[in-house]
C-alpha cells in the first residue's frame, strides 16, 4: 500500500525545537533531519553519501564520543510523557 503523502510544509515549531547549538553553530541531528523529510535517518545519510558533491564542506561534521554522550544524556532528561505526536 503507498504511504500518504505528507504536507509540504513543515510548522515552524517543529523546526525549530529540534535545533541544537554544538561547537557554537545551530545544527540539526540526522534524525531531526530525516524525520522532517519523512525518510529514515539510514535512509538520509546514504543519499548524503552518495551525493557530496552537492553539500558546502561546512554542511555536516561527526559528534565525538563525548558530544554524543552528552547529548543523549541531554535528550533522556528533556524527553516529555507521553511523547508529542
Amino acid at each position: 500500500m503507498a504511504q500518504a503523502k505528507r504536507s509540504a510544509l513543515v510548522p515552524a515549531h517543529d523546526i525549530t525545537r529540534a535545533i541544537l547549538v554544538l561547537r557554537g553553530q545551530r545544527v540539526l541531528l540526522d534524525v531531526e533531519l530525516a524525520s522532517l523529510y519523512g525518510v529514515t535517518t539510514k535512509r538520509l545519510n546514504e543519499q548524503v553519501r552518495r551525493n557530496l558533491d552537492r553539500f558546502p564542506a561546512d554542511f555536516m561534521f561527526q559528534l565525538t564520543a563525548a558530544e554524543a554522550t552528552a547529548l543523549r544524556s541531554q535528550i533522556a532528561t528533556s524527553k516529555r510523557w507521553p511523547p508529542r505526536r
